[in-house]
């Protein structure tokens, strides 16, 4: 579990500070730094907390390789898309699948 690991990476990613995130977590930058550096472990819920404020997944924060980098408003996307019938599923996927590879194309050329 390189939870330190993955708080500094998505922090930066976000452009918080030490300071900002444990202010958003409501805690302190020296914890922050000790969960950073991997000296102390947080508890589920400050885990949950530092999640929220990095606006990752709880499973994400603890294994990256989980679901790659999915946000929590992808997730939340990914949650309605599901509620969808199939039909309309399939051409939402449809029409993803070839939005994405315009896109590639378009970053080749």
């Amino acid at each position: 579990m390189d939870i330190g690991i993955q708080m500094v990476r998505m922090r930066k990613a976000k452009g918080l500070s030490q300071e900002q995130l444990a202010e958003a977590v409501k805690t302190s930058r020296e914890m922050i730094g000790k969960y950073e550096r991997e000296e102390v472990v947080p508890s589920v819920e400050v885990a949950k907390k530092i999640a929220d404020a990095l606006e990752v997944t709880l499973d994400f924060l603890v294994d990256e390789k989980s679901l790659a980098a999915v946000d929590k408003e992808t997730l939340q996307r990914m949650n309605e898309l599901e509620k969808l019938p199939k039909e309309d599923q399939e051409h939402i996927y449809y029409t993803l699948d070839n939005l994405i590879k315009a896109a590639k194309f378009k970053s080749i050329q």
